[in-house]
């Protein structure tokens, strides 16, 4: 592990009505401990566990918009404004990682056309081929497969919003060759990812992040009781609707 302690500062200045200073975790919240060299983030839509990545991302000084270190292009709304009182306690530093936000990788594979390298050097971390001219799927693990490696943190947000759930067990297959030179944090909805073994998992859905077992994550959980009997909750989901 490299990034052992995320560490929290309140301040005067923050605006306690407005998102994301509004999250009801990050009231009482002071740091959060990274015991394991791979880490998920779970919690419905709106907890804040994207936004806590992303701050993560830009104290490692990554494109807040997604990419490494020398990523410099811009999407509209990719500041970090938790990222100003967020500490990172490290032992030792890496400088070297990537960030990667799902909903931006369009912008990040046009950034990487956009070089004026010869195509086939600055294509050699994607399998050496344009982003582009891969399916949503097989860039994500092009990525994955030739830009990954060695002593590194990856910070990844919901990167199964492109994977099947074959390649979601392909990245897990990645994360695990790496697990012992890389670090990972994840932010994810994927019960097949949150299944990763001795992984940690933090649940955000409560008015404090805490730790929690896989089998109790609501992912699981409603997972597995859609495939056990899918009739049951199908008909109690319309119903619900008729009812309204």
């Amino acid at each position: 592990m490299y990034l052992k302690k995320v560490l929290y500062s309140q301040n005067q200045g923050q605006d306690s009505s407005i998102y994301p200073f509004n999250i009801p975790w990050l009231e009482n919240f002071q740091s959060l401990d990274l015991p394991s060299n791979v880490t998920f983030f779970v919690g419905e839509n709106g907890t804040g566990k994207s936004t806590l990545l992303e701050a993560i991302a830009d104290k490692c000084e990554f494109n807040s918009a997604g990419g490494g270190r020398n990523s410099s292009f811009e999407v509209d709304q990719a500041e970090s404004a938790l990222g100003e009182y967020i500490r990172l306690s490290w032992s030792p530093k890496v400088s070297k990682g990537f960030f990667l936000r799902a909903e931006t990788f369009y912008h990040y594979a046009s950034y990487i056309d956009s070089l004026e390298e010869i195509s086939s050097k600055k294509y050699a971390p994607y399998g050496g081929k344009s982003l582009h001219h891969q399916s949503h799927g097989e860039s994500f693990l092009s990525l994955f497969k030739n830009s990954f490696g060695g002593r590194a943190i990856y910070l990844l947000d919901e990167p199964e919003a492109a994977l099947s759930p074959v390649r979601q067990l392909s990245l897990m297959k990645i994360i695990k060759d790496l697990e012992h030179t890389a670090q990972f944090i994840i932010a994810t909805h994927s019960p097949i990812l949150l299944g990763y073994p001795n992984a940690t998992i933090y649940n955000f859905d409560n008015n404090e992040i805490e730790t929690i077992r896989y089998e109790d994550t609501i992912h699981y959980i409603m997972t597995k009781r859609f495939l056990q009997a899918p009739e049951i909750v199908l008909n109690e989901l319309f119903k619900e609707d008729e009812e309204l």
